[in-house]
């Protein structure tokens, strides 16, 4: 994969830049400088005048072949603190003036005293004398990727590049290789040298940390032609969308159907192999923090929560014009397809408004609009009438139709004047006045009623044309008219109050259930209770607090600038003289009140619950122990009896009367009884240590130590100690352990693997056990090794576990199980970790790592500047 994006432009008196060319890898290893080489070779047979500054091969041949035949620029002796380094020759490049220089490893820093800190910076020089560069970098020295790769791998990076210095490269490309090839090729030797194999692949070339490498490169160098792309559009100034990459964009509003939206437009996406982005639009007020009583609470983190099910992202925007917030959000991402609902607006309420789907429409343009059914489509009229409040909208209308409905009733009557008698008029006037009070209740109507019987006076009551009262029927017309009004508004303002009463009820009734919900399935229910109420109610911070010893502790906390104490609290409830639900943030109405207390008792019965459930935890610990001293007596009782029997029996033999031993058989009995003897002593150290254990009574007393000469005391303690092959450097830091306690693991994990390291049908070892030891970052590790019949598939973890053999307590040899349970807590008491890992081609490696001890070691720095690269990767 690779972009390009062209040269810089220069004017007529501006000197031409070079051009980069940067060859980008997930990890090393992956051909970074072979594809490099490969290019420079290209360009030198088609007569371009091509030198290498500077190139690693790191002792990999074939990479040493490319070189053949390029003219290579000597480095330069660089000496700092006593010690020489070969840096590149930056001055006898730029007097050289070739077209195109070869410059390994762009994030490498230099030694002090060099022109620049950073080799980065020295191809900026080059490219600003007009030469071409081809270079290499790995993801992980980017420095917007520094700490995700340090979270991935567990080593920090020591050498990184701005990610800016890349983005500005002419040509960017991706090398890419899978993990699995990857590790055959440094299994193979292609790589490191062989004493560095074991380690490379056991940390930093892990399966899954190269995937996770790999994806992040995959997934930077995406974003990079995204970006080149957005950056053209927007230099050309093209705001019609280009289907270079298929998105799609999906607008929820929280209620019921967003579910449905969400998963018709994830079908959608994935069939296209689109990215999917969801987008809620809230109106320019829409920021209070409070939920929709139409949508209910927690109806957007709903969506929310589908979104991150289905892979998608979920965003927010603001905009009073709906529509347009929507398609101006999709447009700036570029999105090739917008999925949206059918309205929900009855047909009447779509006569006056034709809606937010149908607007969508008309302004998309180039974007394709899939408007998705649903059942909650077309709602009826009565039920926005009967159960909403009056709406501004509806005032607004009301107010319209109180100054037209008094004139179309007018005008009907002068129309009809000689059909129709005055009583129909007055008929006209009243239905006007109603239709008006339930539109827009009391004030409209009232309104309407005035303008009407004026109307009705001045067009209809002798004498016409005036606005004089001479009848008493007109008065009581009038009168009526108002009365009328005044009534049917009661009635509405009525109905209105109560159908928002029964609304709010409704959500009153769902967040309580929502809540309780909260509380009966999460694991820290407070917490999470907590949480919601400080979304749904749109607080600062939530606190239950719990009186102690006269003293007020937070027991759960949602939000930043908790409450220390009720008086601090905007809202304070409380539970029980010693518990306190406090909110900080605004004032909230007595009727939000109700619910509070409501969630403030749930706050309670979680914290008794979450009490319950640990003093449940304790009893299922002690049960735990319980069985785990039946176990212990159970496994022990046979090895305890094997030996004793053993030795019981050889000693009869020894004091038998009737018996006439030979001088040989005398040593062979001796040698059975110290052989049972020892079992029986070995046994009773490991159950002594596993109990010290568990009592948490080893206390370890660090101090430097070398792997070579702890490795040397175990073995003199362990059988069968020529059956391992030793390949430890004494050169290599020491670590910070307690050499006694270091001794017993070594021992245990060795005795371990000289058991077990067996061919299946064979009683001698299939090679010789192994023990090895590298640096890795700020650990040393010494790797045990085995090739017998390893563990079964996904039982690494249970091989340390008490009372088990081989990872599934399915071996018939003699012991416990406790000697790898007993090496594990003994390491981790040291600060240290042992894993277990298969072994190439069969077999059981376990890896001790423990922190090195850097005392030692005052020219750290020296060794990351003379071999960064090398050193990040393992």
């Amino acid at each position: 994969m690779s972009t390009e994006t062209g040269p810089e432009k220069t004017g007529p008196s501006k000197p031409r830049r070079g051009e980069l060319r940067i060859y980008l890898g997930a990890a090393p290893g992956v051909g970074k400088t072979f594809a490099m080489l490969g290019e420079a070779r290209r360009r030198a047979e088609r007569g371009t005048d091509v030198v290498v500054g500077l190139v690693e091969t790191h002792g990999r041949k074939k990479t040493a072949d490319l070189l053949d035949g390029l003219e290579v620029v000597p480095r330069r002796t660089v000496t700092h603190r006593g010690h020489e380094f070969a840096e590149m020759d930056l001055e006898a490049i730029l007097a050289r003036k070739p077209e195109v220089v070869v410059v390994d490893e762009l994030a490498h820093t230099n030694v002090p005293g060099a022109r620049h800190d950073k080799r980065w910076q020295d191809v900026d020089e080059l490219l600003a004398h007009g030469v071409d560069v081809l270079s290499t970098v790995n993801v992980q020295h980017l420095q917007s990727l520094n700490d995700v790769v340090e979270r991935i791998t567990g080593v920090a990076q020591q050498e990184t590049v701005p990610d800016e210095v890349v983005r500005r490269a002419e040509q960017l490309e991706l090398v890419d290789i899978t993990p699995e090839a990857l590790r055959r090729r440094l299994a193979h030797g292609n790589v490191y040298p062989a004493e560095r194999i074991d380690a490379a692949l056991g940390n930093y070339f892990r399966p899954g940390n190269l995937t996770a490498l790999r994806e992040l490169a995959l997934l930077w160098v995406a974003d990079q032609v995204d970006v080149a792309l957005q950056r053209y559009r927007a230099e050309q100034k093209i705001t019609d969308t280009w289907e270079a990459r298929e998105r799609v964009v999906v607008s929820v509003t929280g209620g019921p159907e967003s579910e449905t939206l969400i998963r018709r437009a994830s079908r959608i996406a994935t069939r296209a192999g689109a990215e999917l982005q969801v987008v809620h639009v809230l109106s320019g007020d829409g920021l209070s923090g409070r939920y929709s009583f139409k949508t209910g609470p927690g109806a957007m983190a709903r969506s929310r929560t589908l979104a991150d099910e289905v892979g998608a992202t979920f965003h927010t925007v603001v905009g009073d014009d709906v529509p347009t917030a929507l398609l101006d959000f999709a447009r700036g991402v570029n999105a090739t397809q917008l999925v949206i609902g059918t309205s929900r607006r009855s047909r009447v309420a779509r006569l006056f408004d034709e809606g937010i789907g149908a607007a969508v429409v008309q302004q998309s343009g180039s974007i394709d609009v899939h408007m998705v059914t649903h059942s909650y489509a077309g709602g009826r009229l009565r039920a926005r009438f009967g159960t909403s409040p009056l709406a501004p909208s509806r005032l607004v209308l009301g107010w319209v139709l109180s100054f037209l409905l008094p004139l179309a009733a007018t005008g009907l009557g002068v129309v009809l004047r000689d059909a129709v008698e005055f009583s129909t008029d007055v008929i006209l006037y009243v239905l006007a006045t109603v239709i008006v009070a339930l539109v827009g209740g009391l004030g409209p109507a009232l309104i309407a009623a005035v303008f009407g019987a004026g109307l009705l006076n001045f067009f209809f009551t002798p004498p016409l044309y005036t606005l004089n009262v001479h009848s008493p029927q007109n008065v009581v017309t009038l009168v009526v008219m108002i009365v009328v009004a005044v009534l049917v508004a009661l009635v509405v303002a009525s109905a209105a109050r109560r159908g928002s009463q029964a609304a709010r009820a409704r959500t009153e009734a769902s967040l309580l259930a929502s809540y309780a919900r909260t509380v009966l399935t999460h694991v820290d229910p407070i917490e999470k209770l907590l949480a919601k109420v400080r979304e749904n109610f749109g607080l600062t911070s939530v606190t239950l607090l719990e009186k102690k010893d006269g003293d007020w502790q937070k027991v759960a906390v949602a939000g930043p600038h908790p409450c220390a104490d009720p008086d601090e609290a905007d809202v304070d409830i409380a539970v029980t003289a010693d518990v306190h639900l406090t909110l900080r943030g605004r004032a909230l109405p007595a009727s939000d009140r109700r619910v509070l207390e409501a969630v403030a008792g749930q706050a309670l019965l979680a914290l008794r619950q979450q009490r319950m459930a640990a003093a449940a935890a304790a009893a299922e610990r002690k049960a735990e122990a319980t069985e785990l001293r039946t176990t212990l007596l159970s496994a022990v009782g046979h090895d305890l009896r094997t030996p004793l029997t053993s030795i019981k029996a050889a000693i009869g033999s020894l004091r038998a009367p009737d018996l006439s031993l030979s001088d040989e058989d005398t040593g062979e009995l001796m040698e059975a009884i110290e052989e049972s003897a020892d079992r029986l002593a070995g046994l009773i150290d490991n159950l002594l240590d596993s109990s010290r254990l568990a009592t948490g009574a080893v206390r370890p007393h660090l101090r430097p130590v070398g792997y070579d000469e702890v490795l040397a005391h175990a073995l003199s303690n362990v059988d069968n100690s020529r059956g391992v092959k030793v390949a430890v450097d004494a050169r290599l830091p020491s670590v910070l352990a307690d050499p006694g306690l270091l001794e017993r693991v070594i021992a245990n994990v060795l005795d371990n693997a000289l058991r077990h390291g067996v061919a299946p049908a064979s009683d001698t070892p299939v090679t010789p056990v192994s023990a090895r030891a590298s640096a890795h970052s700020d650990h040393v590790e010494l790797r045990i090794v085995d090739h017998g019949r390893g563990l079964r598939k996904g039982t690494a973890d249970s091989a340390f576990a008490p009372f088990q053999r081989l990872g599934g307590d399915r071996d018939s040899a003699p012991g416990v199980g406790l000697g790898l349970s007993v090496a594990k807590g003994f390491t981790e008491a040291m600060g240290g970790t042992i894993r277990a890992e298969d072994t190439p081609g069969g077999g059981l490696t376990v890896v001790i790592s423990l922190p090195a001890y850097t005392g030692q070691h005052p020219d750290k720095d020296l060794l990351l500047i003379d071999e960064a690269v090398e050193q990040e990767a393992l």
